[in-house]
Formats: C-alpha cells, structure tokens, sequence
C-alpha cells in the first residue's frame, strides 16, 4: 500500500495527504456511522486529470476508492476505511459558464448548492434542486444522491435538473453524456442512471444543470398548527387531491416541534402539537394559497398567512432547524422513507404503533407534498442499538406495504442495503449488480456500498 501512496504522490503531489486528522476524519459523515479504521490516503483532486492520474493509479494497484465531496451524506455513503483511496472533490468549485438565454449552467462538482444559488441570484437566476443541507452540500453530492428537498413536489429533485455530466471511469477513462439541448433522447440514458448512482458507477467531475430565472409574482405562504400529527398528514393530502401545487408543503410532527423550540428557543408547540408549512409561488400563488387555506382551516387547522418574502424564510428556517435540533438530544439516526401522498396520513399512523411496541419515540418530518419522511431515531454512544435497528426493519417495510419506497434521497449506502432487495426482488438486485460489474469490472468504486 506504501507503493500506492508513492505513485499518488509522484503524479498528484501536495494534492496528496496522509494527515492522521485528515484521514481519521474520512471515517465518519453526517449518517452518524464510522468505519473500523483509517483510510490509505486523501486526494485533494483540483481537476478532472487529478481524478483520472488517481483513477489509473486505483486500476493498476487495484486499490478501492471512495468518493467524497462535503460529506454531508446521511447514508453512509461516503465513508473509507482501511486500504482505500478517498478522492475528494470539494476543491472542484468552480462554475465554469452560466448561459442565462438556454437557461443552463456548467459546475464542477466541489461547489456547494447554496453558494451556487447565491452566484446565479446576481443574475436573477436559480437552481431548483433544495435539499435542507444546501448550505453545506455539494452539486456534485446532491447528484450523487439523487437529492430532493423542500421544492422537488413541485420542481423536481437533482436529476430533473441535470443535462449532462462528465464522468470518469474506474481505469480513468472521460465520458462526456448528456447534452445541452432541452431535449435529447439518443442511445440509453447514462446521465439519468448516474444520477443517485452513490459513487458506484463512476467519479461525476462536471455537470451542465438546467437554471431557472427567478419566479415572478406574490410568494404566499401559510404556517398551520394542528392537535395531532394525523390531522396535519390529513390536510396536506387534502391539499394535494384539491389539485393544488404548492412550492414547500413542510411536516413536523410534535416530538420535532419540541425539539427545535428547545434548540432555538421559540414556542411553536403552544400553537398546537403538529406543524404543516405550505408556500405558493408564483402569478397564481395568493388565489391557491386562499384556496389551501380554507382546507387547512376547514380540517381545523390554526393557520396564519403571510407574502412578506423575509417573514417567509422565517417561517422556512423553522423546517431547516430541525436535524440540528434533533442532533443535540443524542446520537441521531436519520431515516428516509417515500410513500404515496395520500399513504402519508396512514404512514404516521404505522410510525406511531412502530413506537408503541417498541416504547421508543421517533420524531419525524417530512416533505409533505411529495410523501418523503424523514423518521429519527435517537440513542446514546456511537452504536445503534439493536431495537433500533429492529424497529427501523418495521417501519422500512411499513412504507413499502404502503407503495412507498425505502429511500426518497438519502440514498441506500451502507445503513440500508441489507433490505435493498425487499424492495428491488432478486431478479432487479441482480441486474443492478451486473450494472455495476459493466462500468467498474473490478470492484474498486465504493466498495461494499448498496450491494
């Protein structure tokens, strides 16, 4: 393995790190889950030849690489341990040409989403892709991860936003697919399959992503309290059957609502025990946002209404609080599971007899308007416990019973691959692994990730 660290270094240079910190920190993402051990090195890639000089090195010597962007993951999908390369892509940030009259834009994957936003907000543009961590999140990783957020009901999650990628293969090869047309259907689609691909498939080391100008007319948005986390589940289906279109349709149930009030010091849960935000953007957003809320008043819901954008993102930042809030009452757990949106209200019920059998509590949000929940499980130490894990079997297959599907974002990673083929069958399981054998015959990208 010393020899491999020798060739990264006579090809990459300082680009090379094996810095006890720096690997150490390697071990770890924002899933909560570490490896046994260290990995063999960090490349600090800073353009498309470092990641493919580290590539052909891998190939050669058949070492395993990891690829890494803010590690913000919450599946485990980016973690290293022993013998493995980590490549990282966090010092690939630039954006390489913002093409405001096709409404695309081409970035290299080290940029984070909200600094992204913020550059394209100068022009009066925007990328739709929102995941709560787009402030410390990668493009590249919210590609990596198929990644939703708060506006994918209605815009999309991060695929929808990708035209085209450059990638490279495990023996350094650059493909570029995809195009720059709004349209485009030539051969198979391999920019869509490497959307959520999880680091199994290739190293994504650009991306040219669809921009949006900035959403003219009112922004409206309705902050709703209910007594229960069923009733505020029921009215946002509700919303949904009306055949509205909200932007953001937000729930916390009252385990989170408690916690964020004792993070940030407000009083949300004297309103009521379950909260539903909903925003509408858009010419038409004041006239639909009405309409919800008289749903939302007619199912007994305590609501307020504002079209103050700053009183809006007030409003927002309670949702983006609530991982953090969770994440100072313990070691914390971080599910994601999609059902139907008429299936949401029958989910919370089976999160609640979930919690009853085991006597636990598992505080949830969710993405209302597209059915992701978003369940927590909260513990001591550094291990989940057991009952946790049986408890999270239940609700796993709870969501799929319902239609829904064990991951809406997050992705499988290592925390949900032992119960990947309830959901693929093993016909689909091993077609997905022939996949991976095509594009990286040697097993090297990501190993022991999803399969």
């Amino acid at each position: 393995m010393t020899d491999t660290v020798a060739q990264l270094r006579e090809a990459l240079g300082d680009a090379v790190s094996t810095d006890a910190a720096q690997l150490d920190a390697m071990r770890s993402d924002k899933s909560g889950h570490s490896s046994g051990s260290a990995p063999l090195a960090v490349v600090h890639a800073r353009s498309i030849d470092d990641v493919q000089a580290t590539m052909r090195i891998a190939t050669q010597t058949r070492t395993p690489v990891v690829t890494r962007g803010a590690g913000t993951g919450l599946a485990g999908g980016a973690i290293a341990g022993s013998g493995e390369i980590v490549l990282s892509t966090l010092a690939m940030d630039r954006v390489l040409e913002i093409n405001e009259s096709d409404l695309l834009a081409v970035v290299e994957p080290g940029i984070l989403n909200g600094r992204f936003n913020e550059i394209l907000a100068e022009q009066g543009l925007w990328f739709a892709p929102d995941p709560a961590s787009k402030a410390i999140s990668t493009v590249g990783g919210n590609i990596a991860t198929n990644a939703g957020g708060l506006l994918c009901a209605k815009y999309g999650v991060t695929r929808d936003a990708v035209l085209g990628l450059k990638v490279v293969l495990p023996d350094g090869r650059l493909l570029t697919l995809g195009h720059r047309s709004v349209k485009g259907v030539t051969g198979l689609d391999l920019t869509a399959l490497m959307a959520g691909s999880e680091g199994l498939l290739g190293i994504i080391v650009e991306a040219t992503v669809r921009i949006r100008r900035e959403v003219a007319g009112t922004l409206a948005t309705i902050a709703s309290f209910y007594p229960g986390v069923r009733d505020a589940a029921a009215a946002s289906a509700a919303i949904t059957a009306a055949g509205l279109q909200p932007a953001v349709m937000e729930l916390i149930d009252p385990s989170v609502l408690r916690a964020i009030d004792a993070f940030v010091g407000s009083s949300l849960a004297q309103r009521g025990n379950a909260h539903l935000a909903v925003q509408f953007d858009g010419p038409g957003a004041a006239e639909d946002a009405h309409r919800a809320l008289e749903i939302i008043t007619g199912r007994g819901g305590d609501a307020d209404m504002t079209t103050d954008r700053d009183e809006a993102e007030k409003l927002l930042a309670i949702r983006r609080a609530a991982h953090p809030s969770l994440e100072a009452l313990g070691t914390t757990l971080i599910e994601d599971v999609s059902v139907p949106r008429t299936a949401l209200p029958d989910m919370f019920d089976a999160i609640a007899a979930i919690e009853k059998k085991f006597g636990i509590t598992i505080p949830t949000l969710a993405h209302a308007g597209d059915g992701n929940l978003h369940p927590n499980f909260i513990f001591d130490g550094p291990d989940v416990p057991d009952e946790v894990w049986a408890a999270a079997d239940e609700l796993f297959l709870a969501a799929l019973k319902l239609g829904g599907t064990l991951t809406g974002e997050h992705g499988i990673g290592i925390l949900k691959k032992r119960w990947l083929g309830d959901e693929l069958g093993e016909d689909q399981l091993d077609l997905q692994r022939q996949i991976k054998q095509v594009f990286d015959p040697l097993g090297i990208l990501n190993p022991g990730k999803v399969f």
